[in-house]
């Protein structure tokens, strides 16, 4: 199966969330863990046993791995691998981009199976032009994997970039947006690529029609984002959204129980207020 059937039968059982894996200094300090490799282990061990089969993503943010050097890395690979035998899905946040050599090295890094820090995805950034991420979609097609591309993200400086109008005289967020489409087109049940928009961006009139394509939506709960946000900037591309969170979920630990809870919570917020029909 292709990423986009995988991610879109995974929707459809667990619900449209994805939780993102953010191992802040703070929220280890708070779940009472060490700030090293250590504590970073026993988070995500706990992570992977809470949410791997009852959400549809897990999203580990590659920074907070990092950090650690080669002891983050060890546990990202094992985190990683803990959520495939677990039998969930996972977005591995980095955010790459570049050219050539480069950007191939690391679609063999994130979405080649023979790869220790393999993922189900990985974000990409576009603004060394969107033709420098086809090593990227090229690997992805080969192992049916998917690349969600940076398109309107929610921070401040981000409209210096996105905004800006090309020539044509369409935003360049816009013009990534039709990229992606043009990328996914004939795909089914869902392309695998997708495009990354904050859950906060408001209406900024740029349309998601004919994307084919998940829509990776940063900014739930802690961030300020709400079902009725999600509803308001992807209108009719709301069943294709996933609403991406974080803080909002992992405050609640370091019980199972309690994660679960706030997944579920959450879960049900999105249900019942962003259009969707309860499951």
């Amino acid at each position: 199966m292709t990423f986009g059937a995988r991610l879109r039968t995974a929707m459809d059982t667990h619900g449209p969330l994805c939780v993102g894996v953010d191992p802040h200094p703070e929220l280890l300090a708070a779940w009472g863990l060490p700030d090293n490799a250590a504590g970073l282990q026993r988070f995500c061990a706990t992570v992977v046993e809470a949410l791997a089969d009852r959400v549809a993503v897990l999203k580990p943010q590659s920074a907070f791995f990092e950090r650690f050097g080669s002891g983050g890395i060890a546990v990202l690979e094992w985190t990683l691998a803990a959520i495939r035998d677990a039998g969930g899905l996972s977005i591995i946040d980095a955010k790459r981009g570049d050219i050539g050599s480069t950007v191939a090295a690391y679609a063999s890094a994130y979405l080649d199976p023979a790869s220790p820090l393999a993922a189900d995805a990985m974000t990409a950034s576009p603004y060394l032009g969107f033709g420098s991420l086809q090593p990227l979609l090229d690997k992805a097609s080969e192992h049916a994997r998917g690349v969600f591309v940076l398109a309107l993200t929610s921070n401040p400086q981000g409209t210096q970039v996105q905004h800006a109008r090309t020539p044509s005289g369409s935003t360049v967020a816009q013009e990534i947006i039709d990229a992606v489409a043009r990328a996914n087109d004939g795909q089914q049940p869902l392309g695998s690529i997708g495009v990354v928009v904050g859950a906060t961006v408001g209406e900024t009139g740029h349309s998601f029609a004919g994307l084919n394509g998940p829509i990776l939506a940063p900014g739930l709960g802690a961030q300020g984002g709400t079902p009725e946000h999600l509803r308001r900037v992807f209108g009719p591309a709301l069943p294709d959204v996933l609403p991406s969170a974080s803080r909002h979920v992992l405050n609640a630990g370091p019980r199972v129980r309690s994660l679960r809870a706030a997944v579920d919570q959450l879960r049900d917020q999105l249900s019942q207020k962003a259009g969707a029909e309860p499951r």
